[in-house]
């Protein structure tokens, strides 16, 4: 664990400053806060002995009543300015480490490979970069505060009721065990019950990223009674979860009470015991009213002493009560802590070779004795003896039936999984010898979730290539048969494109995706089934433009349909994980069932049956 919590305290970087000196303004905060009572006292027992009016100014047997009050003005004062201070740069201090700490767990999470994110789910990562980093902010700024502050004023306070009131400091001693111990009981009840509500929250995210994901399924379906259902269930578990912890914590209070009531009767009682029993009685005869005055004095405790007594052990007592909620936040915030430092520590399995190759020569692709499987404790693999040689320039079709392996394949020619055994290559090196970025940059790959950003068509475009011109995104788009949408819209390029795409249609982003692709001009064109929601005609316009306007660009094209790869120059038949042909259209019409059988099915030869 303290490893973890080294890890997370290297986020505060230039905020560190503003860490170190808020422990500072907490020591002097402290200091003086303990102090006042002591003078407090002092006042008291000053402002009895005043006789007239002038001796509110002037004093033979001590300090002055005028001064003390002064002293006690400006200790407030600086105690003030020092509590602000402290607050503010805390606040700076614990709003930097989460702005910091979100910023390292985005870049991390950029950096990993499919393999990294399979790891954890996106609801558990969503929760890791909000609630788990709200938790650890909370805790740094009560660790660089509070945390100074309370063990201070358990401190001082327990010296100065030995110096304000002899013997009478036991009392409180004898009190902090016993708080203590029924605050780490219940601190140790409530820390297991607090534990729960991590995985309470990754549920309740889990269901809101569903929902918004696929609302559209949901209200096609006419779900939005159950999902409002399972929404509530996963709210109410956590609000279950935080009252019972709650419920617990709320025990401190009329213990802490108790301690308190039962202090300040004991040290009252005993005080007033002591003021006079060992106090002698003097009388003064006052001019003013006419009458005599008495009062306890030279005793072995003075009424300011009593009530500077009695503020030190409220102070002790909420200190301690400060102490048992930061163990709470802190066992909150270690969970955590872990749960951020997983990823921060989640080391990304695809990486850069020391030497990167930092050029493709050409689209050529070669599988040489490739198996590959997702899980290296997997029983079965995914792909299994991948042999395929694909030329440059070359129009490749895969085709199989679902999970026959059609989208590992593709996966390992643009690295986003490594191979188990044998190796792919990439104009002819090995692709793990490459730059990452310059093998995907050479490699585009339109997936089969077409996903759009939010902006416009043209930021969108110019993902593929930060500095292409108007024109040349309209080439892409005229290729990609997808320049009649940007000139269906009244701004053209500059068009709206909502989250997700979500104000066009299947087929429309699957357009745009493809010319997002063609703008990095790769070496190597993959479609990931990037055609399954455009009309057949489009289709073959796409393949047609693609064909003619980029002779030299290797297109590899994973289809669902026949006509979408007839015309490839071979076909590659996958089934369960095995090549089972390669061959032109021709050729595998007359020689492989599978072939036959999806043709068959696709183009209704020999009727129903």
């Amino acid at each position: 664990m303290l490893k973890n919590i080294k890890l997370i305290l290297q986020s505060v970087r230039q905020y560190k400053k503003y860490a170190i000196i808020t422990p500072l303004f907490m020591v002097g905060e402290a200091g003086l806060e303990c102090a006042m009572p002591f003078i407090m006292g002092m006042f008291v027992d000053g402002i009895k002995l005043l006789n007239t009016p002038n001796d509110f100014f002037s004093s033979s047997s001590g300090i002055p009543v005028f001064y003390l009050a002064l002293i006690l003005l400006t200790m407030a004062i600086f105690s003030l300015v020092f509590g602000i201070l402290g607050g503010k740069y805390a606040s700076i201090a614990s709003v930097g480490l989460a702005t910091n700490l979100r910023s390292d767990l985005y870049k991390k999470l950029t950096s990993f490979s499919f393999e990294n994110i399979d790891k954890f789910s996106s609801s558990s990562l969503v929760t890791r970069m909000t609630t788990d980093i709200n938790n650890v902010q909370m805790a740094f700024q009560m660790m660089i505060r509070i945390v100074v502050r309370a063990p201070l004023m358990l401190i001082f306070s327990a010296i100065m009721t030995f110096v304000g009131g002899g013997v009478m400091g036991f009392i409180f001693i004898a009190m902090i065990p016993i708080v203590t111990f029924g605050m780490i009981l219940i601190v140790k009840h409530a820390m297991g019950v607090f534990m729960k509500v991590f995985k309470r929250y990754d549920r309740l995210n889990e269901s809101v990223q569903e929902n918004v994901s696929g609302i559209r399924v949901v209200k096609s379906y006419v779900r939005e009674d159950y999902e409002k259902h399972k929404f509530n269930t996963a709210s109410n578990n956590i609000t279950k979860e935080f009252i019972k912890g709650e419920k617990i914590v709320a025990l401190g209070n009329p213990l802490l009470n108790t301690s308190i009531h039962l202090s300040n009767i004991l040290i009252i009682g005993i005080g007033t015991c002591l003021i006079y029993t060992t106090g002698v009685w003097t009388e003064k005869y006052d001019e003013a009213t006419g009458t005599y005055v008495g009062d306890w004095i030279g005793g072995a405790l003075t009424l300011g002493q009593l009530s500077a007594l009695i503020t030190y052990g409220i102070q002790i007592l909420m200190s301690l009560m400060m102490i048992s909620m930061i163990m709470v936040m802190l066992t909150l915030s270690l969970e955590a802590i872990k749960r951020i430092s997983e990823v921060l520590m989640e080391k990304p399995t695809i990486r850069n070779p020391k030497d990167p190759v930092m050029e493709v020569k050409n689209g050529d692709v070669t599988f040489k004795n490739v198996n590959f499987k997702y899980k290296k404790d997997a029983e079965k693999n995914t792909l299994s003896n991948i042999n395929l040689n694909i030329k440059s320039g070359q129009f490749v079709g895969i085709l199989g039936s679902t999970g026959s392996g059609k989208t590992s394949v593709v996966n390992l020619i643009s690295r986003l999984y490594d191979v188990n055994e044998g190796e792919v290559l990439v104009g002819d090196v090995n692709v793990k010898d490459y730059d990452i970025e310059t093998l995907r940059t050479n490699v585009a790959v339109v997936l089969q979730k077409n996903v759009l950003f939010s902006g416009t068509i043209e930021s969108n475009l110019k993902w593929g290539n930060l500095n292409a011109t108007e024109e040349e995104m309209m080439k892409a788009c005229k290729i990609a048969q997808a320049e009649e949408i940007v000139n269906a819209k009244p701004e053209g390029l500059k068009s709206r494109v909502e989250q997700g795409g979500a104000n066009f249609s299947g087929g429309q982003k699957q357009r745009l995706c493809i010319a997002r692709a063609i703008m990095s001009q790769p070496k190597i064109l993959i479609l990931d089934d990037s055609t399954s929601a455009v009309d057949t005609k489009t289709d073959r316009l796409i393949r047609k433009g693609l064909k003619e306007e980029l002779p030299n660009m290797t297109k590899i094209v994973i289809a669902q349909r026949i006509s979408s790869i007839e015309d490839a120059d071979q076909i590659v038949i996958l089934d369960n994980g095995v090549i089972n042909d390669i061959g032109t259209h021709d050729e595998l019409l007359k020689r492989n069932h599978i072939y036959q059988e999806i043709y068959q099915t696709q183009n209704r030869v020999g009727g129903d049956k």
